[in-house]
């Protein structure tokens, strides 16, 4: 377990320290993630006004890729990773292994953006060009394929409603032993996909037009950020 699920969490913390210890660095990856977001909500503004949808895509949004801090839910995470290959089924732990190195990766990937950036004034033309100047073309295939791939597991729980009564059983014992942040996350996924009843067209608009975003960002082409409303 040490190199899977506690390393991509050894990870995400070693980003944290590396913040905590530059205050300019630290800016610059909050400015970045308000950004990123504002793109997202952007982008997928029909799935999120979407009654079919609309849960999913929120959750995608704030959970999954928001700008909040997820430390305290990171600490939760961390404590319980033993206990979690003796309590939950092989698919539930290998969907949070898939969590914990899409959150891992995309901390260090914000971390070099924001590190490229010349301005806490993030527009089109400067997350474009810090996006060209970090590159990372391999590992950003692989966010992509972490963010789909852990969307899709997420749909195959949903369909299981023992495993929300489990979660459901468990809000009073999270909360005793401080752990209700990763409950409450858990539980709140496993609604938002159930709600779609299937999660395929929802995770091949995503694929499209991240994968058709990427790509014009590696070309140096702008013109879907362009698109994006003024702060």
């Amino acid at each position: 377990m040490d190199s899977g699920i506690v390393g991509s969490l050894r990870a995400v913390e070693a980003e944290h320290a590396r913040r905590a210890n530059d205050p300019d660095l630290q800016a610059k990856v909050r400015a970045l993630k308000r950004y990123q977001q504002r793109r997202l909500e952007w982008t997928y503004r029909d799935l999120i006004a979407s009654p079919r949808y609309g849960k999913a895509a929120g959750f995608f949004l704030v959970d999954l890729y928001g700008p909040v801090d997820f430390q305290r839910r990171d600490r939760e995470f961390a404590r319980i990773v033993p206990k979690i290959e003796a309590i939950f089924p092989a698919n539930v732990v290998a969907t949070v292994d898939e969590l914990a190195r899409l959150h891992a990766l995309s901390e260090t990937l914000d971390s070099a953006m924001a590190a490229a950036l010349d301005t806490l004034a993030v527009d089109p033309g400067t997350y474009a060009r810090a996006w060209r100047l970090v590159a990372c073309k391999a590992e950003r295939r692989v966010q992509l394929e972490l963010v789909l791939s852990v969307g899709a597991a997420l749909d195959r729980l949903a369909q299981k409603p023992w495993l929300h009564r489990t979660l459901k059983l468990m809000r009073g014992p999270a909360r005793m032993a401080d752990l209700s942040e990763l409950q409450a996350f858990l539980e709140r996924g496993l609604t938002c996909f159930g709600s779609m009843k299937g999660a395929a067209a929802f995770l091949a608009i995503i694929e499209a037009r991240e994968h058709a975003l990427m790509e014009a960002l590696f070309e140096g082409t702008t013109n879907a950020l362009d698109e994006l409303p003024a702060a």
